[in-house]
């Protein structure tokens, strides 16, 4: 029973695969569609990479996205049009730029708000130190035979 449904999965699994493929490969044979798709593809961020273009990404999120992209240019839609699309569909952050304005304050300002901040904390840091190096003072010939008479008793643990 088991062996049956993998010999099924395997054989009508591939076939699924192959015809996408197929999909894609008549949808790349136009060169000015696909340029199109590569330079927004180059524009729109992975969603589950984050650090990566749809264009560069190989999850089935992105591939998902191209294919959208594909049939929306398919289907006669300008650059506008798409990109506007997945904005509103997936909000700034699926821009690889995404626009200065109040929404997105945080992803343009925050790690410059972090070095910042990073700076702050090493300068306050470097002042303390100072500061206790500064108040550190070689010991007194009384306090240092003392610790000389300490270091020379023997343990009696």
């Amino acid at each position: 029973m088991i062996v049956r449904a993998l010999i099924f999965a395997l054989l009508f699994g591939s076939t699924a695969a192959i015809a996408s493929s197929a999909t894609e490969a008549a949808l790349a044979a136009d060169p000015v569609a696909e340029k199109r798709l590569q330079e927004m593809s180059a524009e729109l961020r992975c969603l589950v990479c984050q650090n990566q273009t749809i264009a560069d990404s190989n999850a089935e999120l992105a591939q998902d996205l191209r294919r959208e992209i594909r049939g929306m240019i398919k289907e006669g839609k300008s650059n506008t049009e798409i990109i506007d699309f997945m904005v509103v569909r997936y909000g700034d952050f699926v821009l690889y730029r995404p626009p200065f304005k109040g929404i997105t304050l945080l992803l343009w300002g925050g790690p410059l708000a972090l070095m910042l901040f990073g700076l702050f904390m090493l300068q306050r840091y470097l002042r303390r130190r100072a500061g206790r190096l500064a108040d550190e003072r070689p010991l007194s010939a009384d306090e240092a035979s003392r610790a000389e008479a300490l270091l020379k008793e023997p343990d009696t643990k």
